[in-house]
């Protein structure tokens, strides 16, 4: 873990976290190597490492017990971070800023608190198919600086049941 991580932890009188914590699935879908995502800043790992999911659904959800961060103004991406401080970005899709909100709605507000599994955003998937590059969904650890270990996981997942990643602080 991190030095600002531990000071943040102290602070707030958290117990120390032992094991690893659990990252579930934002949206439905397929994993795919974060490398993939035809987009720089992700596929370099620039924001972070994670992974990508090819979505299917209609609904991102949140992705860890946390607070909303950031949602952005065109309800694409969202920023949550966690009570033992991981700070997760999930973009959906490549190219959909250009769509200035059109094919998404917002569910949750900024700084609301969610369980993870609870609903953030709803897609319309037929509409972003038809007007976006790519529909992969980076879902990054921002601050990997406090991480010590990501155990990434692979295959077909549902939404706020499947776990993407388990996270060693």
């Amino acid at each position: 873990m991190g030095f600002l991580s531990r000071i943040r932890r102290l602070i707030s009188g958290q117990p120390p976290i032992t094991g690893g914590i659990d990252v579930y699935a934002p949206v439905s879908g397929e994993i795919v190597a974060i490398e993939k995502v035809p987009d720089v800043v992700f596929a370099e790992k620039i924001v972070g490492d994670g992974i990508a999911i090819a979505p299917k659904g209609k609904q991102i959800v949140a992705p860890v017990d946390g607070t909303i961060g950031k949602i952005f103004e065109t309800n694409h991406a969202f920023s949550i971070e966690s009570p033992q401080g991981l700070e997760l970005f999930v973009h959906f899709g490549v190219g959909t800023v250009e769509l200035r909100g059109n094919g998404f709605t917002r569910l949750a507000e900024e700084g609301q608190q969610v369980k993870a599994g609870d609903p953030i955003l709803e897609f319309d998937l037929d509409y972003l198919k038809a007007h976006v590059e790519s529909l992969l969904t980076p879902v990054v650890l921002a601050n990997m600086e406090d991480i010590q270990g990501l155990d990434k996981r692979h295959g077909s997942i549902e939404a706020g049941k499947d776990v993407i990643f388990s996270v060693q602080l």
